[in-house]
């Protein structure tokens, strides 16, 4: 198939979307006074789901974020409470999709941590994670969560490598190791069956995860693929990048032969980083530029032109990252069918952004809200390392919105040991390529040496106890 050169400017078309509009909530309902990190890591750095909004944020000693009651919008005060027990800076956070406080986050310190939010948010500092995890031997800059399966989740590190953790047990079960940079992105198919990556050796991969088997592979020579999406179960992959003239440029890939697109769309001249979202229920493309205050939406379709412009989203006010609200978390009598948090780091702003479709009546609206994915896993971690998969479990916007999931997670018990995938121990001593990993594997080292010396001097105590009891019995054998 031809590539298609396409203008960013409208090509109008029939559509129930067509009228689609963002609002911006009033002030009271933002969140302000927040220390926005100003880490220059291309993350969204905000994750959000039905009950709290997780902010990463500047911070000195360690990494740490915070944690906010959605209901608790306005100012936030200096010394509220955040999460701060990672010892490098966060580099990106998720929330359990089945468990509405269980957040993941990873952080320059090469650990993957599980925390457990309590229900009514955080009242001091929280440092004691549920679970660490170790296994990356440089910094983790990327978490997902399976879509289906609970207790799955993926980190990719700076070591090139994607783990597969099985947090019922709290160790890496599988081990991905097809990449030769940094991975910049995942994204699942619908079922998880599926992963494809970005990653700085210009290459785009759809991979099984649970073999690590690399099933297609394309070259993007002259489009620098920054980010990618699956399209729902369209079969279709959606890339953002940068062309060789310097534009941000969308492509929607076929099944066939990933480095032909189906289309490519240019935006505009600005060669910063663009954030694809897509809602599989709606068909829509959102795609938001960081450091822009713009979002476009689309509507995808799988038949040509296949990508259609709509509307754009205009604010001057730029976002640092995004993070978007679970479909059940929408308000479905305002006919809200997606809504942004956008960070806004000059204002130290978190500014909700609801993309409404205009309609007159007050009834649910069916067409626009289809059957979707719920609060309830379809697999157990078992089952999807055994080789099955199987859809979401959908549930009704209309009825079943407001329902939390019942799902408490538990976090295992285990002993530290060597962490072996695949044969390789992932714990193994790896020199330090920079400064920074070389300073922080010195305090790492110079955590452990005071551990132990505190360790021997608890047992030098125990050991001079037994022996004066060994001679308190030799003096006084009447007493034996």
């Amino acid at each position: 198939m031809t590539v298609t050169k396409m203008s960013w400017r409208p090509q109008y078309r029939s559509s129930k979307f067509r009228n689609v509009y963002g609002k911006v909530a009033n002030r009271e309902h933002c969140f302000d006074g927040i220390p926005i990190t100003k880490n220059v890591h291309d993350n969204h750095f905000c994750a959000v789901n039905v009950r709290f909004l997780a902010i990463v944020t500047e911070s000195s000693g360690g990494g740490s974020f915070l944690v906010i009651p959605l209901e608790q919008t306005g100012r936030i005060e200096p010394n509220y409470p955040k999460v701060c027990g990672h010892q490098g800076n966060v580099l990106d956070i998720k929330w359990n999709p089945f468990i509405d406080n269980i957040i993941a986050s990873c952080s320059e310190d090469t650990s993957v941590r599980i925390w457990e939010i309590p229900d009514g948010g955080l009242k001091r500092n929280m440092t004691e994670a549920l679970l660490e995890l170790h296994a990356h031997s440089r910094r983790v800059g990327l978490v997902e969560w399976h879509p289906t399966t609970n207790n799955i989740l993926f980190s990719a590190g700076y070591d090139y490598k994607i783990l597969i953790w099985n947090l019922d047990i709290g160790e890496p079960v599988k081990m991905i190791d097809c990449h030769t940079d940094v991975i910049l992105c995942m994204s699942f198919n619908t079922d998880g069956s599926l992963l494809t990556t970005t990653c700085k050796d210009k290459k785009l991969r759809v991979i099984e995860p649970r073999s690590g088997r690399v099933l297609q592979e394309a070259n993007c020579k002259n489009h620098r693929v920054n980010r990618v999406v699956f399209l729902g179960n369209m079969k279709r992959l959606l890339t953002t990048g940068v062309s060789r003239w310097n534009t941000k440029t969308d492509r929607p890939l076929g099944p066939e032969d990933l480095s032909m697109p189906m289309i490519e769309e240019e935006i505009d001249g600005l060669s910063g980083l663009l954030f694809p979202f897509y809602d599989a229920d709606t068909h829509m493309l959102y795609l938001a530029g960081k450091g822009d205050g713009n979002i476009r939406y689309y509507e995808i379709s799988t038949e040509k032109p296949y990508l259609s412009y709509l509307m754009e989203f205009r604010s001057p006010a730029p976002q640092k990252g995004l993070g978007v609200m679970p479909k059940h978390g929408l308000d479905v009598s305002a006919c809200e069918v997606f809504r942004f948090y956008k960070l806004v780091t000059l204002k130290g702003l978190i500014e909700p952004i609801s993309m409404i479709v205009p309609r007159r009546s007050d009834s649910y609206q069916e067409d626009i809200y289809p059957m979707t994915p719920g609060t309830e896993p379809a697999l157990t971690p078992d089952e999807w390392l055994g080789g099955i998969n199987r859809d979401p479990v959908l549930m009704s916007l209309k009825e079943g919105y407001k329902k939390s999931s019942k799902m408490v997670f538990k976090a295992p018990i285990r002993e530290k040991k060597s962490v072996v995938v695949n044969g390789i121990d992932l714990l193994e001593n790896v020199p330090p390529r920079t400064e920074n990993e070389l300073l922080r594997m010195f305090f790492r080292q110079q955590d452990e040496i005071r551990r132990l010396k505190e360790e021997l001097a608890q047992k030098d105590i125990r050991l001079r106890q037994l022996q004066l009891e060994m001679k308190n019995l030799r003096n006084n054998p009447k007493n034996c």
